[in-house]
C-alpha cells in the first residue's frame, strides 16, 4: 500500500495539457448568464446574493483547470466553504454551481499525482464540513459524495486511456523504425559485400592487370560512398534504441508482385514513371513498405472499391507514390489508425513526408514524398 501511494505521490502531470480553447469560453460565456438567470428566477435560493456572487465569481476557474489544477481546486472549494460559514452553515450553492465537478475532473485528468492527493483532500474536507454543518440526511450525503467521486473517477480513466493509447503508439514507431533499420542493415550489407568482392577481383588480377586495381579501387570508393550514406541513415535509426537483425530488402522491382486481377477484392495496378535507377535502396525499401500497407488497408477497408492504383513517379531530387482507391467517400476510422502512424513515421525517418485521407471525390489516398537518397533529417 506504501508503494501504491508512493508511487501515485511521484506521478508526473500529463503532457500537453490544452492551455485554454474556443470551447473554454463558450462555456465561461453560457454559465455566466445562466448564473445570473437562476438568481433572478428561483424563487427558494439560499442566501441569494452570496449564492449568485459565488456562483458567477467561480466561473473563471475553469479557464485555468488544466494549467493550474490544484490551484482551481483550492480556490473553488475554499472559497464554497468560507461562503457556507458566512450563510451560518446554509449551502449558499446554486443549481449552476455543478459546473465545479468539472475542477476534480480536471485535476486527476491533467494533474500530477501529488496534486491529485493534495486536491482530494481539499475536497474531502470541504464535503466533511458541508455534511458537519448542514447535514440533509443519509441519501442526499451518499449521492452528492457519489456524484464527486464519479467526476474523480471519469478524470483518472481519461488519463489512463489517453496514457495506453500513447504507449501503443510508441509501440508503433518503434517497430516501425526496427523493419526500417532491418532494411538498412541489409542495404549496407550488399555494399560491404560488394566492396569485398571488388578488392578481391583486384588483388587477384593485379599482376597481369595492373589498371585492374585502379579500377577496384573506383568500384569500392562508390560502394563505400553509398555505404556510408546508409550507415548514417542507419544510425539516426539506431540511436533510438532500436534493434537490427538481417531481413531481406524490398526494390520498387517488387512492387508488381503487389498487383491483382480483383477476382476476390480490388484489382490492384501498379505504374511507374519517371528514373527510378540509382534510388537509395533505403528509399526503395520504404516505397514498397508504404504501398503494401496502403493496398493491404485499401482491401481491408475500402467499402465497395473496385480498384487500387499504386503509382510511382520519380524525378532529379524525390520519389512520389500515391495509392488510391475508389471506395465509398466515407473510411471506416479504423483505417486511420496504427498502420498510417507507422507509414508516417518510416517516412518521417527519411526525411520524407507521408499524409492519407479522404479522395476528392471518393475513395482514400495515400501520397508519400521522399528523397532520392533517402538520408534522414
Amino acid at each position: 500500500m506504501h508503494g501504491l501511494i508512493r508511487s501515485v505521490w511521484y506521478e508526473p502531470r500529463s503532457p500537453d495539457a490544452p492551455r485554454r480553447v474556443w470551447r473554454d469560453w463558450v462555456l465561461v460565456g453560457v454559465l455566466l448568464p445562466v448564473a445570473l438567470l437562476e438568481g433572478v428566477v428561483r424563487p427558494d435560493m439560499p442566501s441569494r446574493v452570496i449564492s449568485v456572487s459565488l456562483a458567477v465569481g467561480l466561473v473563471p476557474t475553469l479557464l485555468w483547470r488544466r494549467t493550474r489544477p490544484l490551484l482551481m481546486v483550492a480556490i473553488a472549494f475554499g472559497v464554497s466553504g468560507v461562503a457556507q460559514l458566512l450563510t451560518g452553515g446554509v449551502s449558499p450553492e446554486s443549481n449552476t454551481m455543478i459546473y465545479l465537478l468539472i475542477l476534480p475532473y480536471a485535476l486527476f485528468r491533467w494533474g500530477s499525482g501529488r496534486e491529485a492527493i493534495i486536491g482530494l483532500a481539499i475536497i474531502l474536507v470541504k464535503a466533511t464540513f458541508s455534511v458537519v454543518v448542514d447535514y440533509s440526511g443519509p441519501a442526499d450525503t451518499a449521492a452528492a459524495f457519489a456524484v464527486v467521486f464519479s467526476a474523480i473517477a471519469a478524470g483518472t480513466a481519461f488519463r489512463y486511456r489517453t496514457r495506453a493509447r500513447t504507449r501503443e503508439l510508441d509501440q508503433v514507431k518503434l517497430l516501425e523504425r526496427e523493419q526500417l533499420a532491418r532494411d538498412l542493415h541489409d542495404t549496407v550489407a550488399h555494399h560491404v559485400s560488394a566492396m569485398a568482392i571488388r578488392a578481391q577481383a583486384g588483388l587477384a588480377t593485379a599482376a597481369s592487370r595492373p589498371d585492374a586495381a585502379t579500377e577496384a579501387l573506383r568500384v569500392i570508393e562508390a560502394e563505400a560512398a553509398q555505404a556510408l550514406a546508409e550507415m548514417r541513415a542507419m544510425v539516426h535509426v539506431l540511436r533510438r534504441n532500436e534493434p537490427a537483425d538481417l531481413a531481406p530488402g524490398r526494390s520498387i522491382a517488387d512492387l508488381s508482385q503487389l498487383e491483382s486481377p480483383g477476382r476476390s477484392g480490388p484489382s490492384v495496378r501498379v505504374e511507374i514513371e519517371g528514373d527510378t535507377v540509382g534510388l537509395s535502396p533505403s528509399v526503395e525499401a520504404a516505397i514498397y513498405r508504404l504501398a503494401q500497407e496502403s493496398v493491404t488497408n485499401a482491401r481491408r477497408h475500402a467499402r465497395h472499391a473496385t480498384r487500387v492504383l499504386v503509382r510511382v513517379s520519380a524525378d532529379d531530387t524525390s520519389v512520389r507514390l500515391r495509392v488510391s482507391d475508389d471506395g465509398d467517400p466515407v473510411r471506416p476510422a479504423g483505417t486511420s489508425g496504427y498502420g498510417i502512424i507507422g507509414m508516417i513515421e518510416r517516412a518521417d525517418l527519411l526525411g520524407g513526408t507521408c499524409v492519407a485521407g479522404p479522395g476528392p471525390d471518393r475513395g482514400w489516398n495515400v501520397t508519400a514524398v521522399l528523397p532520392r537518397t533517402g538520408v534522414a533529417g
